[in-house]
């Protein structure tokens, strides 16, 4: 059931990457009349306008000519900022600007429900191992958003079920009724400063996934994170913490992941059982246990997929051994803190291959780390120079510059030996050189199987 009625309305499309394009077809579909802009040119583009509906309008380039157009509502892609001057405008005029997962949210069938997860690190592996739980479960699921598959391509397939939503402050920061069957917030640390300027807004517009859960929902938060300590929900809460037992909430008690929402403790599997490293990827864990159970998906049904769980490509993807090299991709690691805890997740020597596009981070934390744990330091993309300074002031001197994920495999290939760990976590966005973060960790993958053949890539 439709929450809009889309028959007729004039919608304007503001980018026309994958989110941009399935929005469209959605519209289209609901019998809306689309405009689908993009500021590239037809020579850049980097998917098929030809999947395009051909009775939706297309304007490239210049946006100009769509500022006195009328519209009756708005949908943004992502990367796309409300400063962006056809939203400014939109927003000016009192038209509607939301982004893709409310049109999802608005458009699905109510037999169709969503279980959303947002933080700063963390979501995509969390969202992939909730829908991995719904599986075993035997509901029909899928896992979508900003994890890479449109929302609105998920509601137009099914019409039943749960679907675990991965949910971008970016996304977030444009949802009017989006409610979610039960959230997660994972951590809220220094990200994409350069778009919401201070810590403030950002941790606010992550608050806005449980904006709209009635007062008997759960929203599943970290104990253990300083921002999220402030968030003051209206529906139930229920904490996570790898540090502290809990009264209600999930934690760890004798080396079992323990959960109560209600009323007495269950254990779910030891932490031997799980598959993933490090403490952060508990933090993940913790997180989707509390989000299924509070589902009432069965704790046995929670331990199967558990156990079998591998975590997701680009997030501390072991892509194999050479010469008793291990060469790690964690191409998701796009900020300071997603790249510490990735060094956290080694006791072994660490050759770190960095850089990109900085999103205002401050990399003084990062800095340290690398003078404790790292061997030797990779630099490549934008961000190199400010992140090279910043390590040579911790004393820290062991840096290679580079000007390719190609070179920089060689490079660390050149200085690792046996027992030592080659870890691509660029604590930067990818933009500067790749059209995404799935790009330069398959560079990288392919850089790696590259150097031998040997032995198997995965």
């Amino acid at each position: 059931m439709s929450g809009l009625n889309l028959k007729n309305q004039r919608v304007l499309v503001v980018g026309m990457a994958r989110s941009g394009l399935a929005a469209t077809r959605l519209l289209r579909r609901h019998g809306a009349q689309v405009v689908i802009y993009d500021r590239k040119g037809p020579e850049e583009m980097e998917y098929d306008i030809n999947s395009i509906p051909p009775d939706v309008k297309i304007v490239l380039g210049e946006h100009q000519q769509l500022m006195s157009e009328l519209f009756d509502l708005v949908v943004t892609s992502p990367g796309v900022p409300l400063s962006n001057p056809l939203l400014a405008n939109s927003i000016d005029r009192g038209v509607p600007v939301i982004s893709e997962i409310e049109l999802a949210f608005q458009t699905k069938s109510p037999d169709l429900h969503f279980l959303a997860i947002t933080g700063t690190n963390g979501k995509t592996t969390t969202t992939a191992l909730v829908a991995h739980i719904l599986h075993e479960a035997g509901i029909p699921s899928a896992a979508a958003g900003n994890i890479g598959l449109p929302l609105t391509q998920v509601v137009e397939e099914m019409d039943r079920g749960m679907v675990a939503v991965e949910c971008s402050s970016f996304q977030l920061e444009t949802i009017k009724d989006f409610h979610p069957l039960c959230s997660g917030v994972l951590n809220v640390t220094p990200d994409h400063l350069d778009r919401h300027h201070t810590m403030e807004n950002y941790s606010a517009i992550k608050s806005r996934i449980y904006m709209n859960q009635d007062a008997d929902e759960y929203t599943i938060l970290n104990h253990d994170d300083v921002w999220i300590s402030g968030f003051q929900p209206e529906c139930r809460v229920r904490y996570f913490s790898t540090d502290s037992p809990l009264e209600k909430g999930v934690w760890v008690k004798d080396g079992m992941i323990t959960v109560s929402l209600e009323g007495e403790s269950e254990t779910i599997c030891s932490l031997s059982d799980i598959r993933l490293r490090g403490r952060h990827n508990l933090e993940n864990i913790l997180c989707a246990v509390g989000i299924t159970r509070a589902v009432n998906i069965s704790p046995q049904a929670i331990k199967r997929a558990l156990i079998t769980f591998e975590g997701v490509r680009h997030r501390l993807q072991e892509v194999r051994t050479v010469n008793g090299v291990l060469y790690v991709n964690d191409s998701k690691g796009t900020n300071p803190d997603s790249t510490i805890k990735a060094l956290n997740a080694f006791s072994e020597s660490i050759i770190l291959i960095a850089g990109g596009r900085n999103k205002g981070s401050d990399f003084n934390e990062l800095a340290s780390y690398i003078a404790q744990k790292v061997k030797a330091l990779v630099l490549l993309g934008e961000a190199r120079s400010i992140i090279r300074q910043t390590v040579l002031d911790k004393g820290f001197m062991d840096i290679v510059e580079v000007n390719s994920i190609e070179e920089a495999v060689s490079a660390a290939h050149s200085i690792a030996q046996s027992g030592d760990v080659v870890l691509l976590s660029p604590a930067c966005a990818s933009w500067d050189m790749f059209r995404d973060y799935e790009e330069r960790g398959d560079l990288f993958c392919n850089a790696v199987c590259a150097l031998g053949e040997d032995e198997v890539c995965v």
